[in-house]
């Protein structure tokens, strides 16, 4: 595998990509309805892509209140530090931005890859679009 490189993409002129990998990650794996995938937020956030040389492999987004979604990994990709680099690149953004708290709604199974980001649980679990899910949220860090 090459190296993966992460770079902030712009809806307007990246969104095939952005829609190949979230169509194929939460509407064809894992059975989200697309109108509960698709929606205006997707106008205002910031996106990132994660590429493989020219390919991109991975997706995320930050709204303007500092939340976090949308991360996504082509099933090929997982396990290869894909996700680690977007949602590195996704904090750093947000920082830079003066985003804080950071926040998301995560899926149970990926409740321990956030928290070694420094996000902690804050809610109970909850079905969203069919599937578990808990809230959490990151303080940065006090210098």
């Amino acid at each position: 595998m090459n190296k993966v490189t992460v770079a902030v993409a712009q809806w307007q002129k990246n969104n095939a990509d952005i829609r190949r990998i979230r169509d194929s990650v939460f509407i064809a794996e894992q059975s989200v309805p697309p109108e509960l995938e698709w929606d205006a937020e997707d106008a205002t956030a910031v996106h990132f892509l994660a590429y493989e040389g020219e390919y991109a492999v991975g997706t995320a987004r930050l709204l303007p209140d500092g939340e976090i979604g949308r991360l996504s990994v082509l099933k090929d990709w997982r396990g290869m530090k894909v996700g680690e680099a977007l949602l590195g690149a996704v904090i750093h953004e947000a920082e830079q931005r003066g985003l804080e708290p950071l926040k998301l709604s995560a899926q149970v199974q990926a409740v321990e890859f956030y928290q070694r980001f420094g996000f902690a649980v804050v809610s109970d679990e909850f079905l969203e679009a069919g599937l578990p899910h808990v809230e959490m949220r990151r303080e940065t860090p006090e210098n």
